[in-house]
């Protein structure tokens, strides 16, 4: 359960080497969680991110996950649940994959959509069926912004964002009054290991940022955070802007 400071006790990463998954987890155990699931493929990575979370003091585990292994998935995170309650799961996985490539490459496209959009719909409601099952729990969705209207330099991923978004907002709705709460974030460009080498777009923010909006959306039950908050703003101008004109924005 979550302590009197409203920070959840557990917490379950699917993504367990997602650097925003990641900084919201440190930040949490920072305040008061103090069990942790990583999930993710098994590699060097997952065990040093695990390593990390345990000098801040927190009990860490390791569970091999696959986003595109959907048959695998109630399995996977069956075993979890069945260890103690989670009242947290933050869906954190994800890629951005290589729109001239994968234009060219129609089966490097499926596999940013199996990735960000099935793999997210078959985890999501294993999930939430679990922590219904419960009768308390947060489900955290990493969105993004490119979701919000689909741009030329990104629109596979953005499509698959924007179908995540879309699901994540029903799934919200389906379980309110369970005592489950569903809560999407919706980072603009964020400087990671998955950005890197691009080029950086306004209003660019941080893991650590998106981890503290994931934090205080918590605190106040949100259900979609904006990170920064001012993209709110833009995106709303943007999502109406006629056709015609927003082809020829410099986004």
């Amino acid at each position: 359960m979550k302590d009197a400071f409203g920070t959840p006790q557990s917490l379950l990463v699917l993504g367990g080497t997602s650097e925003i998954g990641l900084a919201t987890a440190r930040r949490l155990v920072a305040r008061r969680t103090r069990t942790v699931w990583l999930a993710g493929r098994p590699s060097p990575g997952l065990e040093k991110a695990a390593a990390g979370l345990r000098e801040l003091g927190a009990d860490v585990r390791t569970v091999a996950f696959d986003a595109l292994d959907s048959e695998s998935h109630e399995a996977t995170l069956g075993k979890i649940f069945a260890e103690g309650d989670i009242d947290m799961v933050l869906l954190a996985f994800g890629i951005l994959g290589d729109q001239a490539r994968d234009e060219d490459e129609p089966l490097s496209a499926v596999r940013v959509a199996q990735t960000n959009y099935t793999g997210a719909v078959s985890a999501g409601l294993v999930c939430a069926r679990s922590l219904q099952a419960q009768g308390h729990g947060a489900l955290v969705v990493l969105s993004s912004v490119a979701g919000e209207r689909a741009r030329r330099t990104n629109f596979i991923y953005g499509s698959s964002k924007a179908g995540l978004d879309a699901f994540a907002q029903g799934l919200g709705d389906a379980l309110h009054g369970t005592g489950v709460h569903v809560m999407v974030v919706r980072p603009g460009f964020v400087r990671s290991k998955m950005t890197a080498g691009l080029e950086e777009a306004p209003m660019a923010t941080t893991p650590e940022a998106v981890a503290e909006a994931i934090e205080t959306g918590l605190r106040r039950r949100s259900e979609t955070v904006w990170v920064p908050g001012a993209l709110r703003v833009v995106m709303s101008a943007l999502r109406h802007a006629p056709r015609a004109v927003f082809r020829r924005l410099p986004l």
